[in-house]
């Protein structure tokens, strides 16, 4: 049964094969706010405090902010800079994507991080399949200058955009500097979030199991950052 305020996307097709969508969600008001208020309530999550609180609030950190422990990929591209993980192409031109993965899977989750894009393009992604070399496939949180921050992307997919979190939505919250995200993921239902407005809340019949992965686009030379990592599991019903 579909929830109230959620998109459905369902197809007879294998989930790989399925057409991308441009349709808008627009989730009911009630939950936004209840998401608002919880990101609200976390507000400084780079203070010790908030790290304690979110700590006895289930939330584990996938990153330790000294060295790149529990994650792998190219050590020419990814590095760690004053607490804070660090991609960049700089003096190294991309052919393909190229991401740090995790080396755990996660399934039904709450995941937060800080993220800063100096330019290009990047995303997180999640319940991934790694490929070869440090490449990935799966869905994906975008973030773009200038656009696409929030949408839904399938990496490695002809699919493509799943749906869009960029217009009139989060375009309205993305400022410079750091962003924080939220996801969501509980089975099929998947719910995001830019700087406490959820932009995303769709059912999608797609992996419910597989790793996360910050990206580094091929193309121009970029940069990206993140920080404040950290991930509550979730039991499956």
């Amino acid at each position: 049964m579909r929830r109230r305020g959620t998109r459905e996307v369902d197809s007879p097709q294998p989930w790989a094969a399925l057409k991308p969508t441009a349709r808008r969600t627009r989730p009911a008001a009630w939950l936004a706010a209840g998401i608002c208020g919880v990101l609200a309530a976390a507000g400084g999550i780079g203070n010790a405090p908030q790290a304690r609180l979110q700590a006895a609030q289930g939330y584990e950190a996938l990153f330790n902010g000294t060295d790149l422990s529990g994650w792998d990929g190219d050590p020419s591209l990814w590095s760690v800079e004053s607490g804070v993980i660090v991609g960049s192409s700089d003096g190294h031109p991309l052919r393909t994507n190229s991401f740090l993965i995790s080396r755990r899977e996660f399934g039904d989750f709450v995941l937060r991080f800080d993220t800063k894009l100096r330019n290009g393009n990047s995303g997180m992604q999640f319940r991934s399949e790694r490929t070869a070399g440090w490449t990935v496939r799966g869905y994906q949180i975008d973030f773009a200058a200038g656009k696409g921050w929030g949408n839904l992307h399938a990496e490695g997919f002809p699919r493509g955009l799943i749906l869009d979190g960029w217009q009139d939505k989060s375009e309205f919250s993305v400022r410079r500097g750091w962003n924080r995200i939220q996801l969501r993921c509980e089975g099929h239902r998947i719910r995001i979030s830019v700087n406490g407005t959820l932009v995303n809340d769709v059912l999608d019949p797609g992996p419910l199991q597989g790793v996360l992965a910050m990206q580094l686009h091929r193309g121009e030379a970029m940069r990206v950052e993140f920080r404040n990592i950290r991930i509550r599991q979730l039991a499956r019903d």
